[in-house]
């Protein structure tokens, strides 16, 4: 029970952090990159391949983040901006980033080619005992990374100015490009931001999974469903519960079902919580009771009268 409870925060913080890169974008843009889990892969691909080549680890890591950022401001300023400036109210954006998605995968395949790649470890060999659980070096390091992302980024959101100008991109983008605030920047920024998010999990998945072109594609798929249980997409920490709660509930199905259950068991988890909560289960407001909907637009209809 502990061991399974364990391993399922540690990997659920890593589904935390993509669905993190995921709900920024749209928090600040209203667009979702599902390129993500590519920006992901770039990190993890990047990183072992410098290693390989005799660069030291952390040396590796950062050119891996570097390119991560790059491809993600990329991503914007090919596969969004033209979108948005042609019919920002459309949702040709779905389109345009999922091919760019489709890009970077067949890229990184023709580069490195389709098989995985060893990938060095960020932490020794060290391991702690967690009551009869075993916690490793490597999932103690995910868990403190996500802590301290969420908490730097919800800081950043709710006590600096440049997150107030998020926020007021993300509001009004009309009126707040009308008030002189810079749009493009702050949407550059959160693509940016984005990538770095994405890019760290990779750095933290790629000891245990080793790095290949196509890691994107499968972690992509969970950041999406964690930010879509957390109601990420009206505040990014909640993305961060939501892979937790996922996190927790694969490792658990792969204890007690069996080891291919964490393929399909998460979006039978998405879907019963969709039912439950369409926006999701960490959003504020997401399960007011029917009645007290009810009430508190009757209140508002009479205040309008």
């Amino acid at each position: 029970m502990m061991q399974f409870l364990v391993s399922g925060v540690a990997i659920g913080s890593i589904y935390g952090l993509i669905g993190m890169a995921l709900a920024i974008t749209f928090y600040v843009t209203r667009i979702i990159n599902f390129a993500e889990g590519q920006l992901m892969m770039v990190t993890a691909m990047v990183t072992a391949e410098l290693f390989a080549s005799g660069w030291p680890t952390w040396a590796a890591a950062g050119v891996g983040l570097a390119c991560s950022c790059i491809i993600g401001l990329l991503s914007y300023l090919i596969a969004v901006r033209p979108i948005l400036a042609a019919n920002r109210l459309g949702f040709g954006w779905l389109v345009s980033t999922l091919g760019f998605a489709v890009i970077v995968e067949n890229a990184a395949a023709y580069i490195w080619g389709p098989t995985s790649q060893a990938f060095p470890p960020m932490l020794r060999d060290v391991s702690l005992h967690v009551f009869d659980a075993v916690l490793t070096g490597q999932q103690l390091l995910a868990i403190v990374t996500a802590a301290v992302l969420t908490l730097g980024f919800e800081l950043v959101r709710r006590n600096t100015l440049f997150g107030k100008l998020g926020m007021a991109t993300a509001t009004d983008p009309e009126m707040a490009s009308a008030i002189g605030i810079n749009t493009t920047l702050v949407a550059l920024v959160a693509f940016a931001v984005s990538a770095l998010f994405a890019g760290i999990a990779g750095l933290l998945i790629g000891p245990s999974t080793f790095a290949n072109p196509y890691l994107g594609h499968t972690f992509g798929t969970y950041g999406f469903i964690a930010m879509m249980i957390g109601g990420g997409t009206e505040k990014p920490i909640s993305a961060m519960f939501g892979g937790l709660l996922l996190g927790i509930c694969a490792e658990g199905a792969n204890a007690m079902i069996n080891s291919q259950a964490s393929d399909w068991f998460p979006f039978a988890v998405l879907a019963v919580i969709l039912l439950i909560s369409p926006k999701g289960l960490f959003n504020a407001g997401a399960l007011l009771r029917p009645g007290r909907i009810l009430r508190r637009s009757g209140e508002n209809t009479r205040s309008a009268g």
